[in-house]
């Protein structure tokens, strides 16, 4: 039985999430000391060297982008690269963890409603109803340890993440979606415009960290499979899912992280926490799910 191409979109983007989860795995266990805003900036240079030679490949298609193609792409390197990983990084100098995740879950909605709005992709029922049974098994695993914000700009950076990443997830869905331009032309560019004003911003205010060998090491397996391989797939399933169900199969990190490193890392679970893990997979589920259609 063949799967079709939605099937094997959502299969790919739940291999995207899982290598992208792993990423912070291997971050909290070998490169804690690690500056995270150098790291995002190499780590995002380096892949884009990893997809220059497929873009070098395809430079008749990139000579072909039209002036509107180009700004499209560079508005989106510098919010979906420069804006988000950097905002996430600087929200989290002034917020914890805990309530910058819980607030990134949102992201699922607003997209719905972006993508609604801008690329008129209807939301079903179903997928309302999944949506909001996810939030709630959000809330039921984060509420018990979150703490009231004490940090008003720690917050505003945080909403300004979230608002950008939604941005982004809609951006993304519309260049794929009509299937014109090539998923590593659009990969390509889009991150290497980013990760250039990312890790140039990194250069002036903080200055590149020495690092051993182990370390490049470690960031050139994160840059080639996790980031770029990964991002290049990512945007080939763009190509037949919705905007707001490639952001809630995205969402679904927060459960395959608290996964990983309870197996990983020997953090535990709280019994609350896997149910809130629990009823955040049955909507995700739904969301995702298309009952068959009855014949007439």
């Amino acid at each position: 039985m063949s799967l079709s191409p939605r099937s094997k979109a959502i299969l790919q983007a739940l291999f995207v999430t899982m290598l992208w989860s792993s990423s912070i795995i291997l971050i909290k266990k070998f490169l804690v000391d690690v500056p995270p805003l150098a790291f995002t900036g190499i780590r995002y240079m380096l892949a884009f060297l990893f997809l220059l030679p497929g873009l070098l490949k395809r430079r008749g298609e990139v000579k072909r982008l039209s002036s509107f193609d180009w700004r499209y792409l560079v508005i989106l390197g510098l919010v979906y690269y420069t804006i988000t990983q950097g905002g996430q990084f600087l929200a989290l100098v002034h917020l914890d963890a805990i309530t910058m995740s819980l607030l990134l879950s949102f992201t699922g909605p607003l997209v719905a409603v972006l993508g609604l709005i801008f690329l008129k992709e209807p939301v079903s029922r179903l997928q309302w109803i999944g949506m909001a049974i996810f939030l709630t098994g959000v809330l039921v695993y984060f509420m018990p340890e979150t703490t009231i914000p004490k940090s008003a700009l720690g917050m505003g950076l945080a909403l300004f993440t979230m608002i950008a990443n939604s941005v982004a997830a809609v951006m993304g869905r519309g260049v794929n979606r009509d299937q014109r331009l090539d998923p590593m032309v659009v990969t390509g560019i889009s991150m290497g415009i980013g990760a250039l004003v990312l890790l140039g911003g990194v250069i002036v205010f903080q200055g590149l960290p020495p690092l051993d060998l182990r370390v490049w090491l470690l960031l050139l397996l994160i840059a080639g499979l996790n980031t770029a391989l990964a991002f290049w797939i990512w945007n080939r399933t763009l190509q037949s899912l919705t905007a707001m169900e490639s952001s809630m199969i995205n969402n679904s990190m927060l459960i395959q992280i608290t996964l990983l490193a309870w197996i990983f890392l020997g953090e535990s679970i709280s019994l609350i926490g896997l149910v809130g893990l629990i009823i955040a997979v049955v909507g995700l589920f739904l969301v995702n799910w298309q009952p068959a259609k009855r014949n007439a």
